[in-house]
């Protein structure tokens, strides 16, 4: 069922870009692409590109089937170099069924331990008490029956 964002998101999207890059992304992906190129269309009337390797499949919860990720770091846009990421990374989205997970980083990946499968994401040094190149790297360990990431992490600085 289509909500009445995502057919106006979808509308909005160039044929061209729909067609070769968004062709089976899940509506709450599609959403952030639409809220991305629509942010780029108004500053300065910015022409947004969702660049090869900005969608990926991977088996972000162990069950051998492979998940949804969409990656900021993979939208440009021509009249505003930054608009997407930052000094704490870019936001990358994880979609494991229907629970779409969106999480600031400088970089992940996935890894086995033991039975789980943890999602590793490089962070803004400040999330471990120092400053912006101090490493920091978070575990998210996926919670099946829940449908949530679990992971022991310091206070966020910015929320006091």
């Amino acid at each position: 069922m289509r909500t009445v964002a995502t057919t106006i998101v979808m509308a909005l999207l160039p044929l061209a870009v729909e067609a070769q890059d968004l062709a089976g992304l899940p509506a709450s992906l599609v959403e952030k692409v639409g809220a991305a190129r629509y942010a780029c269309a108004e500053f300065e009337n910015g022409k947004f590109d969702l660049e090869w390797g900005a969608v990926t499949r991977t088996d972000l919860d162990g069950d051998l089937y492979p998940d949804w990720v969409l990656n900021e770091s993979g939208f440009s846009c021509s009249s505003a170099a930054s608009l997407y990421c930052g000094t704490g990374g870019c936001d990358t989205h994880f979609l494991v069924g229907s629970a779409l997970t969106s999480l600031r980083n400088r970089g992940w990946t996935v890894a086995t331990i033991g039975p789980l499968r943890v999602l590793l994401t490089h962070v803004h040094g400040s999330r471990c008490g120092g400053i912006n190149p101090t490493p920091c790297v978070l575990a998210h360990a996926w919670d099946a029956e829940h449908k949530v990431w679990r992971t022991v992490a310091g206070p966020d600085p910015v929320a006091k």
